[in-house]
């Protein structure tokens, strides 16, 4: 049986519908902790038109190509799917950038890192936008905090629920939430 979350109102709605995005960051900026910073960044979604309809505690994980820098912290939201998903792409990439987001190259520390990972059960494949996310399904501290609201959502492409991905995760292996 899928899990269904409970909306205001008695609603429900099944994972597999919401929009799935993971949030991360291993720089404080100026909110002393990268945690307060996903706290605050987490509290401009309802604003921005994503009203949070289900979030996991923060995990951490080391820095990672180079593990000598600030360790990451990472969590997973599940919105409600008020855009599509270009628009809720760019929305992401606003808060990002209120947040100091600087893209200077691949694999950069940085202060805020929303990543799109899936928008219900479309599957898009162009050149601004491939959902769901190509890498997603391969990292411990994006799979185990979707585990964690949502063991029984479904890869779109490949049929496999957050918690069987979690178990077949094959990057950032020492993620865990944070005590």
């Amino acid at each position: 049986m899928e899990t269904e979350i409970h909306k205001g109102g008695g609603r429900r709605t099944a994972p597999d519908d919401l929009v799935v995005i993971a949030l991360g960051g291993n720089l404080p900026g100026e909110f002393g902790s990268s945690e307060a910073l996903l706290e605050a960044a987490l509290a401009r979604f309802a604003q921005a038109g994503l009203p949070v309809v289900s979030r996991s505690s923060w995990w951490r994980s080391a820095a990672w190509p180079e593990p000598d820098g600030n360790e990451y912290r990472n969590g997973v939201v599940l919105v409600e799917a008020r855009f599509s998903p270009l628009h809720t792409l760019r929305t992401l990439f606003s808060i990002e950038a209120e947040f100091g987001r600087m893209r200077a190259h691949k694999n950069a520390a940085r202060t805020l890192d929303l990543d799109l990972i899936a928008h219900g059960r479309v599957t898009l494949d162009q050149p601004q936008l491939v959902i769901p996310h190509p890498r997603a399904h391969e990292r411990l501290f994006v799979m185990g905090p979707l585990a964690e609201i949502a063991p029984d959502w479904r890869h779109p492409r490949l049929g496999l629920t957050a918690r069987q991905l979690a178990d077949q995760a094959s990057v950032g292996l020492d993620a865990r939430p944070v005590s």
